[in-house]
């Protein structure tokens, strides 16, 4: 990922369309938090299950999944966008994420040292930052048949990996918050990106990659954490993977429902 980051990131050619990838997965995740208070309150979920169902829908899966298949929709040109929207759920997940996370299983030894530490160690993040810096010092144009060569071998490894975190194992006693789940994310938060888009009137490539991004499932990494604090694993989990299945048909729908509004 961060060869990714410095394949695709210094040719960029900012504009104010940009801000678009940039505060989506923000936007995605608050609206979720909002989803799944009233959701929760109606349901009458616990705490830990709460707070899996805010891991399970608040983050898109924006690079394991999400670059595969915006190289096959839309084109190695357009993967830059998506490096965008990768590098914010990121600070989303190790921010907002892991509060929300600890929170929930009820543990309080949180500080912002330990979010900063996660966040600047983290090596796509530094990549991404590397990227956007480093090539307005230093030439690193000989550097580039290394990062195209590494950069190649993501979508292969993240499709493998995503393979084997695929678990549905009595799926049906969580049916009604997986689905409660789902319409949020593969539904609602694609749309709600949508929406603004629209409104402000970005009709670009850049908007187009954003919302695709938005309409993957959940972020495996999220339930990763859900299960490190204990929560609702299985929600987490089954919510993962049949929304991973799920959205190869619901991605195709939302590039046609993309290039038609965008």
């Amino acid at each position: 990922m961060p060869a990714v980051s410095f394949k695709y990131l210094p040719h960029i050619t900012w504009s104010n369309d940009l801000i678009l990838p940039i505060v989506a997965p923000i936007i995605v995740w608050w609206t979720s938090w909002l989803y799944a208070q009233f959701y929760a309150k109606s349901a009458s979920l616990n705490k830990k299950t709460k707070g899996a169902f805010k891991m399970a829908t608040g983050m898109s899966n924006t690079s394991f999944l999400g670059f595969p298949l915006v190289l096959a929709y839309f084109g190695e040109d357009y993967l830059s966008t998506a490096v965008i929207c990768d590098a914010m759920t990121f600070v989303v997940l190790s921010t907002f994420g892991i509060t929300a996370a600890i929170r929930s299983a009820g543990k309080e030894d949180l500080s912002a040292g330990k979010l900063i530490k996660r966040v600047v160690t983290f090596p796509p993040f530094l990549g991404s930052v590397g990227a956007l810096t480093i090539p307005h010092y230093v030439n690193i144009d000989s550097l580039s048949p290394l990062f195209d060569n590494l950069a190649v071998t993501i979508a292969p490894l993240a499709l493998f990996s995503i393979g084997l975190q695929l678990t549905f194992n009595n799926w049906q006693s969580e049916l009604k918050n997986i689905s409660a789940g789902l319409l949020y994310k593969l539904i609602l938060a694609p749309l709600i990106v949508l929406l603004i888009a629209v409104a402000f009137n970005i009709n670009s490539n850049i908007a187009q990659v954003t919302v695709f991004e938005m309409a993957m499932p959940s972020l495996i990494t999220a339930g990763i954490i859900a299960n490190k604090y204990k929560l609702n694993i299985k929600l987490s989990n089954l919510t993962i993977g049949i929304g991973i299945i799920i959205s190869f048909a619901s991605t195709a729908i939302w590039f046609q429902v993309i290039n038609y509004f965008l």
